[in-house]
């Protein structure tokens, strides 16, 4: 199913490129993503005086809606099958997991006890450090690669929410970027949610801000 999403919406990416494409050729003026996304079959005429040229958009524009109920349609059947596993349900008490990021995490994981350890789990979903050192000293980057691009993408997300919506998350989101950047400071907070991930879909738990951040117990 992944794969069939995937080539619907790479397929209206290609059509937006192409009528933005066609549109700045024949007017010489830019039209801005958004307002692609805006359009319907039925505004060609507003773009083009060419009657060739509003064809063409009627059936890029067309196409879009199309893919666009492909891919709600897709999307139903999958979270109609996920929310009924116990793991997509324990991670939407996860700060920054909603609908798709918990679909994704669930999916592309299949089974969290197939890792050894969190740290195993989070070097899959490439959280972690790939840089080799010796003695303290840099010697060289593991591939970077290697893991789940999948995963890396739904947790680095989960980071991006959580640290704006959920105050332990921005608490330790905000210590990181001080010493280091805002980049880095992400990485690592999507490393402890997908730790913390690893624990909770193990042992199907809900999410414990106590255990991924030990000081917010002593705050309280």
């Amino acid at each position: 199913m992944r794969n069939k999403k995937s080539f619907s919406e790479g397929r209206i990416r290609q059509v937006g490129l192409s009528l933005k494409s066609l549109h700045t050729r024949t007017t010489g003026r830019d039209l801005g993503t958004g307002a692609i996304k805006a359009l319907e079959p039925q505004d060609a005429e507003k773009l083009f005086e060419h009657p060739a040229d509003q064809l063409i958009t009627r059936l890029d524009l067309g196409l879009v809606e199309q893919l666009g109920r492909s891919i709600q349609a897709i999307e139903g059947a999958v979270l109609a099958t996920v929310k009924k596993l116990p793991d997509y349900q324990v991670l939407q008490t996860m700060p920054g997991v909603g609908r798709i990021l918990g679909m994704t995490i669930t999916l592309e994981t299949v089974d969290p006890k197939r890792f050894a350890s969190p740290g195993d789990y989070a070097s899959y979903c490439r959280c972690v450090d790939s840089r080799r050192l010796s003695n303290g000293k840099k010697k060289g980057e593991n591939n970077g690669k290697c893991g789940n691009k999948y995963l890396a993408w739904a947790f680095v997300e989960a980071a991006n929410f959580a640290q704006r919506h959920d105050a332990a998350c921005r608490r330790f989101y905000d210590r990181k970027k001080a010493q280091v950047n805002g980049i880095v400071a992400t990485k690592a907070l999507a490393c402890k949610l997908a730790k913390a991930a690893w624990h909770m879909m193990s042992q199907n738990t809900h999410y414990d801000a106590g255990r991924i951040f030990p000081k917010v117990k002593m705050n309280k």
